[in-house]
């Protein structure tokens, strides 16, 4: 438990620190979202190495998307992803209702507009494991009501 708490901890003061440099004059907020994704990036492809050492090669695409569901999301984050859907063309939807880096923040819709510097750690963090996993991708993240994103 002391780890999930320092965990998020730390990423609340990434997220603040990169925003409150931004703000002093020394970067852009465009670029704080990069950063935060290409940190994520790294830390996924990391552990996605870490987590798979000992398991057999995946069969398809789908049995990648699972792996991170359940794994690899479990891992991390301490519980599953909630919903899993495709299209069978390549698009994944992944939803968690109750996503941990955002339930520090109001149930309601005031910090709405603030979820996307939450978020981008954890884009990055998909990213990465499917990079090394060898799977090519692009990560968004939409919130429409708090805690819950897609």
């Amino acid at each position: 438990m002391a780890d999930e708490a320092l965990f998020l901890l730390m990423h609340n003061e990434m997220v603040a620190g990169l925003y409150r440099a931004a703000e002093q004059g020394e970067g852009e907020n465009g670029r704080c979202t990069t950063k935060l994704e290409s940190m994520g990036f790294r830390v996924g492809q990391g552990l996605i190495e870490r987590f798979t050492k000992d398991t057999a090669r995946f069969k398809d695409e789908l049995d990648i998307m699972k792996f991170i569901c359940k794994d690899f999301w479990t891992a991390v984050f301490k519980k599953q992803i909630d919903n899993l859907r495709t299209n069978h063309q390549g698009i994944y939807v992944l939803q968690d209702n109750k996503f941990r880096l955002l339930t520090q923040m109001s149930a309601g819709k005031q910090y709405l507009e603030h979820a996307p510097k939450y978020l981008a750690f954890t884009c990055g963090l998909i990213r990465g494991g499917l990079s090394n996993l060898g799977i090519k991708s692009i990560v968004t993240a939409e919130v429409s009501s708090m805690p819950a994103c897609k």
